[in-house]
């Protein structure tokens, strides 16, 4: 059968199976409203490139929770802050119980060990455990406060031999190297990426932005199961290559620290900590588990926060009077030039504003992870969401929102300046790390992460673009994956204060 053949038949059998799960449906469900669907793709063809944008721009017409059918899929969109808050907290058990996994992922079989898709269950609350009672308590936090401080010192001592040179810092890769090196400290005592020869971190930054890139491109497989043999994009091909380096490196760890361990050297850091786990609760915990909660840490732990300073810097550069009154706090309360403490954090008010701005005109995920209706007859707003179907959560679409936000476009830092809205999980109006059980459980790090080097970064240099770019001119262009990136990295040049 020629290729031309197995489409026509691939379509034929894809448009029978859905008219027949139409007409079996049909009356039974008052499913929230949306565009109508074409044969066999659905709503495929409203998506774009820019689909956060293509589904905000839709939900002005059809409303604040919309239906939209990906192929064989129907996918429930959340636009706003009051339905955000009944599917993430009042319905949480309903909506949180089971993850989308992206085909994508399957090539690693990622999804069976990580508590990001993990489903609620024994296996989730183990992994989440060891993660809040390890790496994310107070306690553990305060310990490794000097790490941290020492790492972002370390991006500040680059961007100075930067300025002596007259040459431009990418901000993106420096913050990215900052939290990889955190995250390897904080894991295994190493770092993993130097200053001085910046190889290493690109090619860390490659493996990370390609897993995230290819979990969030719009995969033909996600929508049409029957295609997951075939991998028509070669998505899973691709992700399966840079995953699997991150996992090898992992590996490669964990056999080292255990020849360490056997001749009586052990460092008492997270691997350390974790390795002893497997020896006095294996029936909970054991190798494979901790290479791909490793991987996690990488991914998430880097690529995120390193996003959000690399935005806000982008929006401080782009209005210059932000970032003046940004370094006059900071020289009021720090000292001009001086090293940021994290205790200073809680007497910068105007920096702390910045933050939540970022995070609200430019949310990391811009609809969260993705979650699964894990139960039958789910009534949301008078409207049925059917059992086993995808929602998404548009963070993009709820920080743009003109009814909540005054002139929503605008980077506006003083909006926050009187207002008790927070990050947190508890204020829908911004929730870029998620709310309920299911909330992101390295929000207390990554806030401090994103505070300790933006600060630091303003309060050690004046900054200007590079080369003769003006800066209400930059691009602010974005490039859709998991994670929202900058289409261009941002590319500064520090300046002595």
């Amino acid at each position: 059968m020629d290729f031309l053949s197995i489409v026509i038949f691939i379509s034929g059998t894809i448009f029978f199976l859905q008219c027949l799960s139409f007409l079996l449906s049909r009356g039974s469900k008052k499913l929230p409203p949306g565009p109508k669907p074409l044969p066999i793709i659905g709503n495929l063809h409203l998506l774009g490139d820019q689909p956060h944008k293509s589904m905000t721009t839709l939900a002005k017409t059809y409303g604040p929770l919309m239906t939209l059918k990906f192929g064989q899929i129907t996918t429930i969109v959340v636009s706003s802050s009051t339905l955000a808050k009944e599917v993430l907290q009042k319905q949480d058990l309903a909506f949180s119980s089971n993850r989308t996994v992206p085909d994508a992922l399957r090539a690693i079989d990622h999804y069976k060990y990580s508590a990001i898709f993990l489903p609620i269950g024994p296996k989730w609350r183990t992994v989440r455990k060891m993660l809040n009672s390890f790496l994310f308590t107070n306690t553990k936090l305060d310990a490794n406060k000097h790490l941290r401080i020492e790492k972002v010192n370390e991006f500040i001592e680059y961007c100075m031999r930067s300025a002596e040179k007259g040459e431009a810092v990418n901000i993106g890769l420096g913050a990215f190297t900052t939290a990889l090196n955190l995250v390897s400290n904080t894991l295994f005592s190493e770092d993993v990426a130097g200053w001085n020869n910046s190889d290493s971190s690109e090619e860390f930054n490659s493996w990370i932005r390609d897993i995230m890139v290819e979990s969030g491109l719009p995969n033909l497989v996600d929508y049409f199961p029957m295609l997951r043999k075939l991998d028509p994009q070669g998505i899973r091909r691709r992700m399966a290559s840079a995953a699997t380096k991150l996992l090898s490196f992992g590996e490669k760890i964990i056999d080292m620290r255990l020849k360490q361990r056997e001749q009586g050297n052990v460092k008492n850091d997270l691997l350390d900590v974790l390795l002893t786990s497997i020896e006095e609760h294996p029936q909970d915990i054991d190798k494979e588990t901790i290479v791909h909660m490793i991987l996690d840490m990488f991914v998430a732990g880097t690529d995120t926060s390193s996003n959000t300073v690399e935005w806000a810097m982008a929006e401080i550069v782009k209005n210059p009077y932000i970032m003046r009154k940004a370094k006059e706090e900071l020289a009021n309360v720090v000292g001009k030039g001086k090293t940021i403490e994290e205790d200073d954090i809680d007497n910068l008010p105007y920096l702390r504003c910045t933050v939540k701005e970022t995070f609200r005109l430019h949310p990391v995920a811009p609809f969260l992870i993705p979650r699964k209706v894990g139960q039958d007859n789910v009534q949301v707003n008078g409207f049925t969401i059917p059992n086993g179907s995808q929602v998404l959560v548009n963070a993009y679409a709820i920080g743009r929102d003109p009814s909540i936000w005054e002139s929503p476009l605008k980077f506006k830092p003083e909006r926050f300046w009187k207002s008790e809205i927070d990050v947190r999980g508890q204020n829908f109006e911004l929730i870029p790390f998620g709310a309920g059980r299911r909330i992101c459980p390295g929000l207390p790090l990554g806030i401090k992460m994103v505070h300790l080097m933006l600060g630091s970064l303003l309060n050690s240099f004046d900054w200007k673009l590079e080369g003769d770019i003006i800066p209400k001119t930059l691009n602010m262009d974005e490039r859709f994956g998991m994670v929202l990136q900058r289409a261009e990295p941002l590319l500064v040049v520090p300046l002595p204060c």
